[in-house]
């Protein structure tokens, strides 16, 4: 065949010179299903039909690289259709730089009349993606042999190659995790019943191959006792095929003596009948994980300072004692409730790190007071918990307690110091009435807090009662929150009297609060609540308010009380924790009121608390002109030697005292040395500058018992009781029954 005819058979082969894709008829050709059996086929049509469906990409170009032909696979691959491949002004637009370099190259090797058989290059899709594709090239000359085109028949390996590069990667990972994981083979024939041992197997034992054989009991003989039995079942359980694997922790005897734990996993291999006649896997050293796993369960689980249980590890023993409880009648438990007495002196007073060390004696004790298989954990802080279980009767549990307070007679020897402590214990018998823990240890608390309540050093065993006053408590509180909401607390005002000629000097205010249901409630009852939940602070600052805006407006109706001053109580929370400076400057400019009428009252127990922080808040106070007293003086632990330094007025002796005196001193001893400590304190505020006040002044006879010391005010029911206001205003109109002088000026 001539150089002319072999062109011309590719040529038409290709559809070369023909319009759209080398169809004669133009179009996009036809298929053979299109041929009419009436009617041979146009061999071009054929040709153009074969091209169309074949799954390679057939691309013919000039020597210029200008596209002449373009089939469907070339479509599907460029994301373009002929038309548009063809209206560009080059084939390498579906390149990039460094492919368009290539074919350049390969181009101009073809034109040179060197005719490489194959190249790859890249595509660069309409919606941006890359086609990798392999071409075979050859090229159609004419007589004189210059290359008139450039036939590329191409595979999109595109996949392929994702695939293969996905499985080189994967086994690329795969060797480096065998490397990385470094761990031991083994492999175990179970019908030569021999084992063999990778190096690393050895090494991870610190074993050579002379110590380690073919033996399987070379492995198993150095397998914790305790494990053992353990591993067997597991190993045959797979190999009986009851199990899909062999996956099992156990610790394994090292050359050094010391037991370590690895990680055994295998694969059993089986004949066509499923028997098991090899079984092989890795061995893994996880020592160093274990001991960190062992870590976080002691942290976890254990109390870091004292190293016994910690709150989880107590409620999770709770939890099982409660249900082995609920399935066994016969089971007796009880839970104690342990505080320390004291502590906080303790540890204000010698530093956090004498308290920690007397938490961690305390703990060896009262390791020292229970059996092994009873559990003692820390709560927090100075509380503990001990749960006994299994106890005869509920007597055992009260004669743990007796044990724990013997023990703690003896002083702790901390350093230089040695300190005598003692504990408030709450019990609460375990029983399956109990619902969850928190119930059980709530009990236990409340029967601890009764102890101490008692006296301190003492334990106390729960019963329904205790239950039925913490739940009115907690009623109690919710009421008071209501109440604060709703304004149901109001002032009552009691007169304070001159003992020596029966003028009005002032008055008290007190908090009364009238319950919607209950009716009036005792101070008694609700002051201690608002103390402990803190709403104390913001009732304190109302009641400061509301009666210097009351003694203000009374001073204007009943010129008489020109003079006449308002003292207030303060408690404990509102002197430390609420801005009381503040609040008095607030008090005082929106209701006018002089600050020199203006008195707070204060107990010498709030003040020696934190006595040189008392002395700095006193002095701030005393800036805004305001008088502070003392008050239920005589019942706290002020110290004489410090008494000086606080900037007061006078002293209140407290009312406890006040209603034992009598008019002749000769009943019985307490009495007499009651009425000896009110002369005492009326001495001491005379010698001091004070003024002084009795308080719960009942009877004529106390009244002169009083004057007789030169008492020089007094308030009581002797007076007055204390009113609201509109009753105080009553009788204020009405006159006062011990007259209505006020004090003089000055």
């Amino acid at each position: 065949m001539s150089k002319k005819q072999g062109m011309s058979y590719i040529a038409s082969t290709y559809g070369v010179g023909s319009p759209g894709r080398g169809n004669a008829r133009g179009g996009d050709g036809i298929h053979a299903c299109d041929t009419a059996p009436t009617a041979p086929a146009d061999p071009a049509d054929l040709n153009s039909a074969i091209i169309d469906t074949t799954a390679s990409l057939i691309i013919v170009l000039d020597p210029r690289g200008r596209i002449v032909s373009f089939n469907k696979a070339c479509e599907r691959a460029s994301g373009y259709t002929f038309a548009e491949a063809a209206a560009r002004a080059n084939y390498e637009f579906l390149l990039d730089a460094t492919e368009v370099e290539k074919v350049r190259t390969a181009f101009n090797r073809i034109n040179a009349g060197e005719f490489p058989s194959a190249h790859e290059n890249d595509w660069i899709a309409r919606d941006g993606t890359r086609r990798h594709i392999v071409w075979s090239t050859s090229a159609v000359v004419d007589e004189r042999g210059e290359v008139r085109l450039i036939v590329g028949c191409g595979n999109d390996i595109t996949e392929r190659r994702q695939i293969e590069l996905k499985l080189r990667e994967s086994e690329e990972r795969y060797a480096l995790a065998v490397r990385g994981a470094n761990d031991g083979i083994w492999d175990w024939d179970l019908r030569a019943d021999t084992l063999h041992t990778s190096d690393r197997w050895k090494a991870m034992l610190g074993a050579n191959d002379e110590e380690i054989g073919t033996v399987p009991d070379d492995w198993f003989s150095r397998i914790h006792p305790e494990d053992l039995p353990r591993f067997r079942a597991a190993l045959d359980q797979h190999i009986e095929g009851k199990s899909p694997h062999v996956e099992i922790e156990h610790r394994m005897r090292h050359r050094s003596g010391l037991w370590r734990w690895y990680l055994v996993r295998g694969l059993a291999i089986r004949d066509a009948a499923g028997k098991a006649y090899r079984v092989a896997g890795s061995l893994t050293d996880v020592n160093d994980r274990k001991a960190v796993e062992d870590q976080l369960v002691r942290e976890a689980l254990y109390d870091s300072l004292t190293g016994l249980g910690n709150r989880v590890l107590i409620q999770n023993r709770l939890q099982h004692a409660l249900a082995r409880a609920r399935r066994n009648e016969d089971f007796k438990f009880a839970v104690l409730f342990l505080d320390l007495d004291r502590f906080k002196i303790i540890n204000d007073g010698l530093g956090h790190l004498v308290g920690d060390q007397l938490l961690v004696e305390l703990s060896k004790r009262l390791r020292t007071c229970v059996r092994p298989a009873d559990t003692v954990a820390r709560l927090g802080g100075d509380e503990f918990i001990i749960l006994l279980e299994d106890l005869r009767e509920e007597g055992d549990a009260v004669r743990v307690a007796e044990r724990v307070h013997e023990l703690l007679k003896t002083p702790f020897a901390l350093g230089e110091n040695e300190i005598f402590s003692s504990a408030s214990i709450g019990i609460a018998p375990g029983s399956p009435r109990y619902r969850n823990v928190q119930d059980l240890l709530r009990d236990a608390d409340a029967a601890m807090y009764r102890a101490k309540a008692l006296g301190k050093s003492r334990h106390e065993i729960f019963d329904e009662a205790l239950h039925e006053k913490a739940m009115e408590t907690l009623q109690l509180e919710t009421d008071l929150r209501h109440a604060v909401e709703r304004g149901e607390f109001f002032p009552a005002f009691q007169p304070i009297v001159s003992l020596i000629d029966g003028s009005l000097q002032g008055f008290e205010a007190l908090v009364r609060w009238r319950h919607p249901d209950r009716g009036m409630v005792s101070p008694a009852t609700f002051i201690p609540v608002m103390e402990e939940t803190g709403l104390i602070v913001p009732l304190g600052a109302w009641m400061l308010r509301v009666s210097c805006l009351t003694l203000a407006r009374w001073r204007q109706r009943f010129p008489a009380l020109a003079h006449v001053g308002i003292s207030i109580n303060v408690s404990g929370k509102q002197f430390a924790r609420g801005d009381l400076a503040g609040d008095v400057a607030a008090a005082l400019a929106e209701s006018g009121l002089p600050p020199d009428c203006l008195t707070l009252e204060i107990t010498e127990s709030v003040m020696m608390s934190n006595s040189e922080q008392a002395a700095q808040t006193l002095r701030r106070l005393r800036e805004h002109g305001v008088s502070i007293h003392v008050d239920d003086f005589g019942v706290g632990y002020s110290s004489l030697a410090q008494l000086h330094r606080f900037p007061i007025d006078a002293l209140k002796i407290d009312r406890a005292f006040v209603s034992r005196i009598a008019k002749t001193i000769d009943a019985k001893d307490e009495v007499a040395r009651d009425s000896s400590l009110v002369r005492t304190i009326i001495s001491l505020a005379r010698n001091l500058g004070l003024g002084v006040t009795a308080e719960g002044i009942e009877t004529a006879e106390q009244l002169e018992y009083l004057r007789q010391l030169r008492c020089e005010l007094g308030q009581g029911y002797l007076f007055s009781k204390p009113l609201a206001e509109k009753e105080m205003e009553a009788l204020l109109a009405g006159g006062l029954p011990w007259g209505m002088a006020s004090r003089k000026a000055g």
